[in-house]
């Protein structure tokens, strides 16, 4: 017997369809209490999966829509309980009073993630599964959607298995000899661990190198807009989000603190940060909003160093600034492009910065006409290749998942350090078992609660 949860589905905005769910112990009993099926046939008596036509009632029994019903018994449904749905016109007022009939007729409000979460409880998906669910509700590009939807037809799952299934194979052999000594099994040799843990060892050095593109692909890419005052940073970031988010005026020092956006460019989500204007300054406003520049800049994998292309380069003191400024982003970021910025008003420089190296990547834009935005979008796209669309849902996209592989890998190296000294296999193979438990714990096979709990939590209710 199961708690029956209830919860509206669908966004609580004047919409053509909203979705009330239920799911637990007595589902379609408790539907029948707000439903009056035109066929007079009550949903307990429908076969699985069928569309019924029938009134939905509010609390006191008054018609309150025409809807659409449907059931779906255990196992065979998303949560793997009795479920059932109630579609009808969007109305948030018709949902709120169908929702509040419900309570009454015995359900309890779901909790966040909740029918998820049972799906997962009741094994119709495991936690990598689960978590797509979450990356495809909040996917914000197309190849965060195809990520999303190929995990959650299990790629990631089936590749973790499939290191997974070598080591228990090691495990179980190596038992077997030792359990059954008079069985004809064929006798267990050192190399052989070795030659299975290399594999698993490689396995897991690839799957970990899936981690920065599957986190960027689903999270967002952080970018730290930098220059100094006047570069024309907030210009940008308005120019790319396509309306006024940040003020721009022609006085220096306008930005005092970190704007943050996202918005896609080049077909990469990037999660823009406009920061105050990097110089030296008396200002305890504008100085605090310099310091927040700077760790948002540490912070980024991305950093556009903004120049303003309208200047002829010809003041040393701007020049040196602008040279200690492209330092300490090529310094603190992974990736920086330069952006000459006003390229459509004269300008004194040369195409080509005077101090940066051989290959930097170089973008000429005017935000006002928007000439040049392409060109970044090419250069983004080229600093974070998209991959090979065979391998979407089979990366790793979330700090969970790559600490658990991380984990794993680490005690396949400790085994392969104790095999290499001599260790007898009995040891080696108790950090294999260790390994089996790490990728357990990626998979949900071990999970412990309070991680499920912090996972579903996530979740929008009525999902």
């Amino acid at each position: 017997m199961s708690e029956l949860i209830a919860a509206i589905s669908t966004p609580p905005v004047p919409s053509a369809i909203g979705v009330l769910r239920l799911s637990g112990s007595g589902a379609a009993a408790c539907a029948d209490r707000v439903f009056r099926a035109r066929s007079g046939r009550p949903l307990t008596q429908t076969p699985d999966r069928q569309l019924v036509y029938g009134s939905l009632l509010d609390r006191a029994g008054n018609v309150i829509d025409q809807v659409l019903a449907t059931v779906s018994r255990a196992p065979h449904s998303y949560t793997g309980e009795d479920t059932a749905e109630l579609q009808c016109h969007g109305a948030p007022v018709v949902l709120s009073m169908a929702l509040e009939a419900l309570y009454a007729a015995g359900a309890r409000p779901a909790r966040p993630g909740e029918f998820t979460q049972r799906a997962f409880l009741n094994g119709k998906l495991d936690l990598t599964q689960a978590e797509a669910v979450a990356d495809l509700l909040e996917a914000e590009t197309p190849q965060a959607a195809r990520t999303a939807a190929g995990q959650l037809t299990g790629a990631l799952s089936r590749r973790v298995e499939g290191i997974y299934d070598g080591l228990v194979d090691l495990l179980a052999h190596f038992h077997a000899v030792l359990d059954y000594p008079d069985e004809d099994i064929d006798p267990f040799r050192v190399q052989e661990i070795g030659e299975a843990m290399g594999r698993a060892e490689r396995g897991l050095k690839e799957l970990l190198a899936t981690y920065d593109r599957g986190k960027f692909l689903t999270r967002g890419v952080p970018c730290a807009i930098v220059g100094l005052p006047n570069a024309g940073k907030s210009s940008l970031l308005n120019a790319l989000l396509g309306y006024q988010r940040a003020i721009v005026t022609d006085i220096p020092g306008t930005t005092r603190d970190t704007v943050e956006e996202r918005c896609v460019v080049g077909g990469v989500l990037l999660r823009l940060i406009d920061t105050a204007g990097l110089r030296d300054t008396d200002d305890p406003v504008e100085k605090l909003g310099v310091e927040r520049s700077r760790a948002a800049l540490a912070g980024a994998e991305l950093a556009l160093v903004l120049v303003d292309g309208s200047e002829a380069g010809e003041d040393p003191n701007r020049l040196a600034a602008e040279r200690s400024l492209w330092e300490e982003a090529v310094a603190r970021c992974p990736r920086a492009v330069l952006v000459f910025t006003k390229s459509d008003l004269p300008h004194g420089w040369e195409r080509g910065f005077p101090f940066h190296g051989e290959g930097t990547p170089e973008v000429w834009l005017s935000a006002r006409t928007g000439a040049g935005l392409e060109a970044l979008g090419e250069v983004v796209a080229r600093l974070f290749p998209q991959g090979d669309g065979g391998e979407a849902g089979s990366m790793l996209t979330n700090a969970r998942q790559a600490q658990a592989a991380q984990a794993a890998l680490a005690a396949l190296q400790e085994a392969g350090v104790g095999l290499r000294a001599g260790v007898t296999p009995d040891a080696v193979l108790t950090d294999v078992e260790s390994a089996l438990e790490s990728l357990g714990e990626l998979t949900g096979r071990t999970v412990r609660e309070d991680v499920v709990a912090r996972i579903f939590s996530r979740f929008c209710v009525g999902k």
